[in-house]
């Protein structure tokens, strides 16, 4: 036993000690923000699989050795946890100490008065006619509520019997300020910590129209915490995007999007009306709907010989500013000889078209005027029925035939040679919302609000002490009365922190106490009518 504990001293207890330094969480809080800049800067498994696939593709020996120390996976990975879990460490192992000392020291008295109170930095005399019982009273009554003060009585106080000595302190928040953002920053790191594992996000392209449920199958991209039960999410739908508007100013930046939807909540909740706008989110029993993007979805009618026609509305990307959008149409079939003989549309819509020259057209503004959908038509094997993960804004061509192409305005038709018919019908817009789930979010805004409160405080206030020492004295010579006592009153200060100006504030509180007192302008010095005060530094 006796050997273990020597062990403890020796090197266990060194190390905790530096763990638990200021020093050190510090340094673990700086290394926690460098170890999340990776997550920033490349593709994150967890949120686009696809793309960190591509970018090991591309990037061989060095993509593999980032996907080896968990580059892809940063905040799930085992070095940041590690970060993450000595932090907490050395936060909660430097804050109890802390917070028994702060404690402790709320109870403490303030110190005794010093014997000679002239060496202080800040000190002054001052006299008055009141005896000393009641210049007591009043010098408490003036320093409180902000000042701390004990009153001490001696018969022989430093030399001077009958003295009185009163100790006043303030700033004890100052301490408490520190404390309270310290353990507002702890707890933001455990919320942050839990909401990753407790909350979900998805997120969803939809167009006039149509709508969706809160569940994992109707989400383009979904991604949730650990601890998530993807099959009991929120219960509520988004019924129907009854329109999207967006305006826009002379310039042709945009002024506003906003999206008209019906929802719903629980099984059987009644229809309700909201408008979604940018930074103003849908909020539904602890969850919210954004409105993160939007765009347009052209609609065509395709009629094929001797089949009913096929009208159908598919969204479009927009590849630059001005909204010049790609995306396709699709419609599987098989030949007479039992081959796939799909149709793709590979399609390039621009709401204010402008050709140039070559039959190539974009867009040129955000706003509709004249739309144009541009159409390439392709025969053969599409490739998307064989049931492979595949883009739906994208066409693989390599087993297709194309067999046409058109710039159509609204209205317009494209005749391909079998006889085929496409016509361009018009569009309308689609809306990208995404639906966030996190508990944590108002109590980590009460803990931001905490960390921030905390250290203003710690910055803004300041421990003083000072002390006064109270002692009968004899008339002084020219007195108008003989036999008069007069009594005098000792004041020094020290700052506990070096911030703000303390000869300023010493010498306030002595014109302060010598209005209080009725003190003697007789004992005065060159700094007031009223006081006498040696000046020290801060």
């Amino acid at each position: 036993m006796g050997s273990v504990l020597a062990m403890y001293r020796r090197s266990i207890r060194p190390l905790w000690r530096r763990l638990i330094s200021m020093r050190t969480a510090l340094v673990l809080l700086f290394l926690l923000a460098l170890a999340a800049v990776p997550g920033s800067l490349l593709p994150q498994r967890p949120l686009n699989p696809s793309k960190v696939d591509a970018y090991l593709a591309s990037h061989g020996s060095w993509g593999r050795l980032l996907n080896s120390v968990g580059a892809f996976d940063v905040f799930g990975s085992f070095w940041f946890a590690a970060v993450y879990l000595l932090l907490f460490a050395s936060l909660i192992g430097c804050l109890i100490p802390r917070i028994r000392v702060y404690a402790k020291a709320l109870r403490a008295k303030p110190l005794k008065a010093p014997r000679n109170l002239s060496r202080l930095a800040e000190h002054g005399t001052l006299h008055t006619a009141r005896p000393a019982d009641e210049v007591s009273r009043a010098v408490t009554e003036t320093l409180r509520p902000r000042w701390r003060t004990v009153t001490r009585i001696s018969d022989a106080d430093a030399g001077r019997a009958g003295s009185i000595a009163i100790s006043a302190e303030k700033g004890y928040s100052r301490e408490a300020g520190n404390l309270v953002f310290h353990v507002a920053l702890l707890a933001a790191l455990v919320l942050i910590a839990a909401g990753r594992l407790y909350s979900y996000q998805g997120s969803v392209v939809k167009t006039e129209g149509s709508g969706f449920c809160n569940n994992l199958l109707s989400y383009d991209s979904f991604r949730a915490g650990r601890w998530i039960d993807q099959g009991n999410l929120t219960n509520f739908c988004i019924d129907d995007l009854n329109s999207f508007t967006a305006s826009y100013r002379a310039d042709g930046s945009p002024a506003q999007f906003k999206a008209d939807v019906t929802y719903s909540e629980g099984l059987n909740g009644a229809p309700k009306h909201d408008v979604i706008t940018v930074n103003h989110p849908l909020r539904l029993i602890g969850d919210r709907v954004y409105l993160i993007n939007h765009g347009f979805s052209p609609t065509v009618t395709i009629k094929r010989p001797g089949k009913a026609p096929i009208t159908d509305t598919e969204p479009f990307l927009p590849a630059d500013p001005a909204y010049t959008s790609e995306g396709v149409f699709v419609l599987n079939a098989v030949g007479a000889d039992g081959k796939p003989a799909d149709l793709g549309l590979q399609g390039l819509f621009a709401p204010t078209p402008q050709d140039n020259g070559f039959g190539v057209i974009r867009s040129v503004s955000p706003q509709v005027d004249k739309p144009v959908l541009a159409l390439l038509a392709f025969t053969g094997d599409s490739q998307t029925s064989q049931g492979l993960p595949k883009s739906v804004y994208t066409l693989d061509t390599t087993r297709m035939t194309r067999v046409g192409a058109k710039n159509l305005a609204v209205g317009q038709t494209l005749t391909l040679p079998d006889g085929t018919t496409i016509t361009f019908d018009g569009y309308r817009q689609w809306a990208a919302l995404q639906v966030s789930h996190d508990p944590t979010q108002v109590a980590l805004l009460i803990a931001a609000v905490l960390m921030v409160l905390g250290l203003l405080g710690s910055l803004a206030v300041r421990r003083r002490r000072i002390w006064l020492r109270i002692t009968p004295a004899a008339v002084e010579a020219g007195s108008t009365e003989p036999g008069e006592t007069r009594t005098l009153i000792e004041v020094g200060g020290l700052a506990r922190s070096d911030s703000g100006n303390f000869t300023e504030e010493f010498h306030a509180l002595l014109v302060t106490l010598s209005t209080a007192l009725d003190a003697d302008s007789a004992a005065a010095g060159p700094r007031s009518a009223a006081v006498g005060a040696g000046a020290g530094k801060d």
